[in-house]
């Protein structure tokens, strides 16, 4: 009895692992191809973004952001033969896949065109979401809603999601070109802490499946 005691007051200071409570936010979102491997190519070849918005602020002055450089700072690195898109860009996101050591693979960055991310904004990091979190997201308007994940920073409203994400909650995007949801109908459910292997996913059926498994939920109030 007294063992039994001793062990259940010892579990007590062992540490256990548990998420933040969930929490919302209620955005506008603009189109985020990063990671697509034709998101950004030389002059000519159809891309998924104009090359200007590659750059920090939008400005052809601002640091190069969302594909690989040389040294130099201004000029490409180019896909190989072996590649998705040979001779594009190679477009890179803040959540990488740890197990790939190889920085000019595309395959180690989160494809815009088949992952549902968010961009991890101030309102979340406050709030102790990570890189690679898991997220539920919801469209006020197309009744809809999905998982996802935590894929991408760079813009500090949070307000910006991948082009599958979009394309998943119903909306006819075909590229970032459209600028995107302008009206504060997306609902953006963070779950912090519920990644903290920081699991890479290479299909959207295999975030879904992890997600779930997990207990996580997508379901939200309709009259919301």
């Amino acid at each position: 009895m007294h063992t039994r005691v001793f062990f259940l007051e010892l579990l007590a200071f062992l540490p256990v692992f548990t998420a933040t409570a969930e929490f919302d936010l209620v955005t506008s979102m603009a189109i985020d191809v990063d990671g697509a491997p034709n998101a950004y190519g030389p002059p000519g070849k159809p891309t998924l973004d104009v090359e200007l918005n590659a750059h920090r602020g939008a400005k052809a002055s601002g640091e190069i952001v969302g594909y690989l450089t040389k040294d130099d700072g201004r000029t490409p690195v180019l896909q190989t033969p072996s590649d998705p898109f040979p001779g594009y860009y190679i477009s890179t996101t803040a959540f990488q896949d740890k197990s790939n050591s190889k920085p000019r693979d595309p395959h180690r960055y989160v494809d815009a065109s088949k992952i549902n991310y968010v961009v991890l904004g101030k309102f979340a990091s406050q709030n102790h979401v990570k890189l690679g979190d898991f997220v539920a997201v919801y469209s006020r308007k197309t009744r809809k809603s999905v998982f996802g994940i935590v894929g991408d920073s760079g813009n500090s409203s949070g307000g910006e999601g991948s082009l599958a994400l979009l394309q998943a909650l119903g909306y006819a995007f075909k590229d970032a070109k459209s600028g995107g949801v302008g009206t504060k109908e997306i609902v953006v459910r963070y779950f912090p802490g519920s990644n903290p292997g920081h699991n890479f996913f290479r299909t959207q059926a295999q975030l879904d499946h992890e997600a779930e498994s997990l207990g996580l939920s997508k379901g939200f109030d309709a009259a919301r």
